[in-house]
């Protein structure tokens, strides 16, 4: 049985952006525009993806 992955995606820059929603991006280690990153489908990501969602996007499944 595999593990579930989420591929998430940074599209927009965290520069302006709170000081803990610039620590879930990078908790989610996503450093640059463009950037896509495969991480498991946990409840602490959903929750980080959820917290910043205006600046991350879920591609695939």
């Amino acid at each position: 049985m595999a593990n579930k992955t989420l591929k998430v995606e940074l599209f927009r820059s965290p520069i302006a952006t709170l000081p803990k929603h610039k620590l879930c991006v990078q908790g989610l280690g996503l450093r640059k525009i463009g950037q896509v990153r495969e991480l498991e489908d946990t409840p602490s990501v959903r929750g980080m993806i959820n917290k910043v969602n205006y600046m991350v996007r879920v591609v695939g499944e």
